[in-house]
Order: C-alpha cells, then sequence, then structure tokens
C-alpha cells in the first residue's frame, strides 16, 4: 500500500515549515549528487565516528536527517512528509512542528545509535523525523481516511489502519536485525521505529 493522499480538511494556518523541509531536503539532495560522496560522509550520522568525538559529530544528528540514499529514497520520504505533514504543522503550529519533527528525528538518530554505536555505516534520511509525524498524524486523526495505491486500484484507508500496518513492518523488519547489531543493509528500520515511538510520546505533551 502506498499512500497517495489524504482527505482534505479546513486549515487554520498555512503549513510554511512542511514545504519548507521539504525543500530543504530537495536542496540538499542536489548538493549531494554535485559535490559527491565526500559531502554524504561528511555530513551523515556515524555511530562509530559519534562515539569518539561526540562534541565535534554532534551537528550531524541534525544534518543526517537532510541527506538521502537516492532518488527514490528522497521521493518517498517527500511523499509522506506532503502528505501527513501539513495536517499536523496545522494542529501544532508552526513553531512546535519544527521542534516535533527535529526531536523526532533525533530520537530515530539516537535509537540506531544505542543498539549499535560501533557501526561504521552512515545513517541518512528523513524517515526518522517523519516516522515521528506519522505517529502524531495517527494520535490526531485516526479516522482520516488515506487514499493508497494497491496494485492498480486507489482505496480509502483508515489512517490509523494505514501507518499501524507500516509500524507492524518496521517492528518486524528490526526485530529480524537484531542478530545483526541492527545494520539493516542501508534501511534504518530501528530508527524507523525510535521516531515513530518518539512521535507517540511527543504527540501527546505537544496536543495539550
Amino acid at each position: 500500500m502506498i499512500p497517495i493522499g489524504d482527505e482534505r480538511s479546513k486549515r487554520r494556518i498555512v503549513p510554511f515549515f512542511t514545504f519548507i523541509f521539504i525543500l530543504i531536503n530537495v536542496v540538499v539532495f542536489f548538493l549531494e549528487v554535485s559535490r559527491g560522496d565526500a559531502f554524504i560522509v561528511k555530513w551523515a550520522f556515524v555511530p562509530s565516528r559519534f562515539r569518539a568525538d561526540p562534541a565535534g559529530q554532534f551537528i550531524t544528528i541534525f544534518t543526517s536527517m537532510f541527506l538521502h540514499g537516492g532518488w527514490m529514497h528522497l521521493v518517498s520520504n517527500m511523499l509522506y512528509l506532503w502528505i501527513f505533514g501539513d495536517n499536523v504543522e496545522d494542529r501544532f503550529g508552526h513553531l512546535k512542528f519544527i521542534l516535533f519533527y527535529l526531536l523526532s528525528g533525533t530520537l530515530a538518530v539516537f535509537t540506531q545509535y544505542l543498539f549499535n554505536p560501533i557501526s561504521n555505516v552512515p545513517l541518512v534520511g528523513a524517515s526518522g523525523a517523519i516516522a515521528g509525524v506519522l505517529a502524531a498524524y495517527m494520535i490526531l486523526f485516526p479516522s482520516k481516511n488515506v487514499r493508497v495505491l494497491m496494485g492498480l486500484w486507489i482505496i480509502r484507508v483508515r489512517a490509523i489502519i494505514v501507518i499501524g500496518l507500516w509500524f507492524v513492518m518496521q517492528l518486524l523488519s528490526g526485530y529480524a536485525l537484531l542478530d545483526n547489531m541492527g545494520d539493516g543493509g542501508g534501511v534504518a528500520y530501528l530508527a524507523h521505529i525510535g521516531g515513530f515511538v518518539g512521535g507517540l510520546v511527543l504527540t501527546l505533551i505537544f496536543r495539550g
């Protein structure tokens, strides 16, 4: 099931920072393409490097959230952010949304780090922060319909089912990787889990 849209709802505010986060991710990806692997290695979060020099590598906790491993990685993440981010930003407000997004991404990074602090595999992508956004959407709009592409058909499914199934898939994949110290052949499932669980907790705090 690939989400392609949700129900339109009246907004109280324009979701500026959802758009800004998408723009930043796209611009940074073009920098990656033009500057090559050295750019990614410099700004990605590498657990072993952070363990050796936390102060010097602190900034990579945040820069890694705006890097991506390829076009499909970027497009899929931005699609999810486009569909679900505007509603969450509308409910939280601009400043809370910025803080929520960055905190969810940070919790995702450290979840991956805690399971394998000696890994040399670079961690990149907005997936952890967006997992937090998905958790917030599921709590705030559980009965809202999401349009999903299933084979050749577009169907409407409740948000709690679509996002709930996505999280179950992350749990199963993450569990399968525990014997491999959390390195998932390019997919940071444990970071997705950390971002989602962090997003659940943060939503309960932020929504008041």
